[in-house]
């Protein structure tokens, strides 16, 4: 299978985190896809994904799968003797689902409106509002504190181990380093947390 990717980007990071947590990297052949210079816009990649983004999973059978949360659901599926990180009872499963949903409302995609918006990285096929996106930013700070005080006795987001909730928020305060937006030393909690995940290999994938 092929995993078609901008590896800087978040969320292709976020699915080689979960394949990595898995054992799995190996299952996939990953080509790098470079956002800036359009290569999402082609006819073929549009083909692959008819939304643009990356990443985009092929199966050998040439079936594409998008969404980072989808392309991860395959894996823990497809793989249920590995670690599983989208939970193995009823309640773990909505716990993380939940959790993961919050994440990306409310962190992931404030996090990616104030890059989009600010940065100017898109302004070429996009129309950037300066205010929206400082906006998103003092979101994303809120959403930090909120975190911060949600770990102050967690050694993980959820269900007192790593799943992919924790690999959402890890991906997403590492990206929000782009738009100058960091930990802040009150915030301990937050920053043990992320030292813990950062110190695992899946970190490095």
């Amino acid at each position: 299978m092929k995993i078609f990717e901008t590896k800087a980007a978040p969320n292709p990071r976020r699915v080689r985190m979960f394949m990595a947590e898995k054992g799995l990297l190996e299952k996939a052949e990953f080509i790098e896809i470079d956002l800036q210079k359009g290569e999402n816009l082609t006819p073929e990649y549009v083909a692959r994904n008819p939304m643009k983004k990356v990443p985009v999973m092929e199966l050998d059978d040439g079936t594409c799968i998008a969404e980072t949360m989808a392309i991860c659901r395959y894996f823990e599926e497809s793989y249920p003797d590995a670690p599983t990180l989208l939970g193995d009872t009823p309640i773990e499963k909505a716990t993380i689902e939940q959790w993961v949903r919050w994440l990306e409302f409310y962190f992931f995609l404030p996090t990616g409106m104030c890059f989009q918006h600010t940065s100017g990285y898109f302004k070429d096929r996009m129309n950037p509002i300066q205010e929206w996106g400082e906006d998103c930013g003092k979101s994303v700070s809120k959403f930090m504190n909120f975190l911060n005080d949600h770990l102050a006795d967690r050694e993980y987001i959820c269900c007192d181990r790593m799943t992919a909730a924790d690999i959402n928020a890890f991906t997403t305060v590492a990206f929000a380093k782009v738009v100058q937006i960091r930990i802040l030393p009150e915030q301990t909690h937050l920053q043990a947390w992320y030292d813990r995940i950062k110190s695992r290999p899946s970190a490095q994938a």
